[in-house]
């Protein structure tokens, strides 16, 4: 099957995209897209964006996020990302950078678009990469969770040093698939309102992330 997926992604992937889960995958999800046409986000085009902005050989850290945000206008490829006019933020990438003020000393900026941090290694990884508006986890059990969990296989397999960044348990579900002899895996609970407060707040993954790829000769993220 012929996927429009980021070169280097596609090498890697390239034998997924045949098997039979992906072939009922992509036919759901086109499905959807006809059916409740501009009710599907993100954008057809944006479905694998967050591998065309951080390609495999320079993946260096993964955040692993739920599903898109089924909010007309935010979601856009990237987990926990939305775009450039999205005001206020939504609450859980507010908590995100909170955090990194307390962790890190850097000022909330002025937008929430996270290509910023793609462009410089950061793969921003939804568990499910589709979803309709207003119904958030309505994509969940298509199949798009195999898909996830074999994109972070393949990173911990053929790769050495990566942060793997799992917040609530949708996201610690793939710890499974990290070999945690060779790469750095660092868990909270999710940054939502709801469990902030239980873990996330004071975690300081962000410095860590950047003391661990700075120990391993690598670049940190300027986040």
């Amino acid at each position: 099957m012929s996927v429009n997926i980021e070169a280097s992604w596609k090498a890697v992937l390239s034998q997924e995209f045949e098997k039979p889960y992906f072939t009922k995958l992509t036919a759901k999800v086109k499905d959807c897209y006809t059916q409740n046409k501009g009710a599907v986000f993100p954008k057809g085009c944006e479905i694998f964006r967050a591998f065309e902005l951080c390609t495999f050989p320079n993946t260096k850290v993964v955040i692993i996020g739920q599903d898109p945000y089924p909010t007309r206008g935010h979601a856009h490829g990237l987990s926990f990302s939305v775009n450039d006019e999205v005001k206020p933020f939504p609450k859980s990438l507010n908590n995100i950078f909170k955090e990194i003020a307390d962790d890190l000393g850097k000022p909330v900026p002025e937008n929430g678009n996270l290509v910023r941090w793609a462009r410089q290694g950061v793969l921003l990884l939804n568990t499910v990469l589709t979803v309709e508006e207003g119904k958030p986890d309505s994509h969940k059990g298509l199949g798009w969770e195999i898909f996830t969990d074999r994109v972070i296989e393949r990173l911990s397999s053929e790769k050495e040093y990566v942060v793997f960044l799992l917040w609530g348990a949708k996201a610690a579900v793939k710890e499974q698939w990290i070999d945690s002899s060779k790469h750095l895996v660092l868990k909270s609970v999710h940054p939502s309102p709801l469990s902030a407060y239980r873990g996330f707040f004071g975690c300081k993954h962000f410095s860590q992330a950047n003391s661990y790829l700075r120990g391993n000769q690598l670049p940190s993220i300027e986040w």
